[in-house]
């Protein structure tokens, strides 16, 4: 069942939905610029499979690579829980039967106005707006 403070925070997890994305763009980018060290690594011979060999690869810094694909999987997954979050909003008032209710909720909740700009758009006053949605 759908709550008002489901439906409040659906404007600000837009905002966060934008932000975050813009940080993970950065944070794509500066893996993408992390440093290139040389390494060795361990595999086991091509013709005698118990015997272990060393390989020079050239890799990203360890630490440093590590830290931000785990700063990006983070950011990921909080993207994820609010988009969620906000396709519910989005269900529950697509759900709605055509009417006054399902207009104001489009306009006070996904289309930003205050209850006064949806009241005065529909021809009601912002007190029945109100009204309306406290009866949710």
């Amino acid at each position: 069942m759908m709550d008002r403070k489901q439906l409040k925070k659906y404007k600000s997890n837009k905002r966060r939905i934008a932000g975050i994305k813009k940080t993970i763009d950065r944070l794509v980018e500066q893996l993408d610029n992390v440093p290139v060290v040389p390494g060795k690594v361990t595999k086991s011979g091509d013709e005698f499979p118990y015997i272990e060999q060393h390989v020079k690869v050239v890799m990203e810094e360890p630490k440093e690579a590590t830290r931000l694909k785990e700063r990006i999987r983070e950011k990921r997954q909080d993207l994820g829980r609010l988009e969620q979050e906000n396709e519910e909003v989005e269900k529950y008032i697509s759900q709605l039967p055509v009417g006054m209710k399902k207009e104001i909720f489009e306009m006070v909740y996904l289309d930003g106005m205050t209850q006064k700009e949806a009241g005065e758009s529909l021809g009601y006053t912002q007190a029945r707006v109100s009204q309306v949605i406290k009866d949710l």
